[in-house]
């Protein structure tokens, strides 16, 4: 999808509110037209055409299509760890395993273009540091309710617990929502099993 030389970083960063809404716009008819013909198929004229701006205009705010791909799955990890976060304090350890599984199957399954741009993140350098970001931010939360919570694991193992459980749900669940919804939704429940299990373990 783009190389190690492509910029991503937007040409404008809004700070009034109707460049807010253009960005806004953007992003929004752009997910529609991932969702719908995948990011490779999807052109700047097209999406230029959809938000109802000049292509001139769209890059004004955007310098490729690859800074608009980045900027929707920042939106989408944003979207993400503000769910985590509202949600895991709720929980006790062993009820947040299937309620977040389940949530963010919903989340993946659901919000536009998720699918198209994620399953494209190992080709593309700058996905796969926002996707790392998004690992080690969620593991430092997983990690600090462990450490209040489960005081007798010790340091290292809680580490790589927190590392763990966040990467192996998430790639299974990107596998997921690939699927037909038979077949996701029995996975979905496999490793719902799966986490359970290893949870049950390590805070035993």
């Amino acid at each position: 999808m783009t190389d190690e030389t492509i910029d991503v970083a937007p040409r404008r960063r809004p700070v009034q509110a109707r460049s807010r809404e253009r960005v806004d716009t953007i992003l929004r008819h752009a997910a529609a037209i991932f969702h719908e013909t995948g990011v490779d198929a999807a052109s700047m004229s097209a999406i230029a055409r959809e938000a109802g701006m000049s292509l001139a205009s769209l890059y004004r705010y955007f310098p490729n299509k690859a800074a608009i791909v980045h900027a929707i799955a920042e939106l989408h990890v944003e979207k993400m760890e503000t769910a985590l976060r509202e949600r895991l304090p709720e929980l006790s350890l062993m009820d947040a395993v299937g309620e977040l599984i389940d949530q963010f199957y919903e989340f993946y399954r659901n919000e536009p273009a998720y699918s198209a741009i994620w399953s494209g993140v190992e080709a593309m350098p700058e996905l796969r540091d926002l996707d790392l970001r998004e690992l080690y931010s969620n593991a430092r939360d997983l990690d600090a309710r462990l450490k209040e919570e489960c005081p007798q694991i010790p340091a290292d193992r809680r580490w790589t617990a927190s590392l763990l459980l966040p990467r192996s749900t998430g790639t299974i669940l990107r596998l997921a929502v690939t699927l037909p919804e038979k077949q996701a939704r029995q996975l979905v429940e496999e490793l719902k099993c799966m986490a359970s299990a290893y949870v049950r373990e390590l805070i035993r």
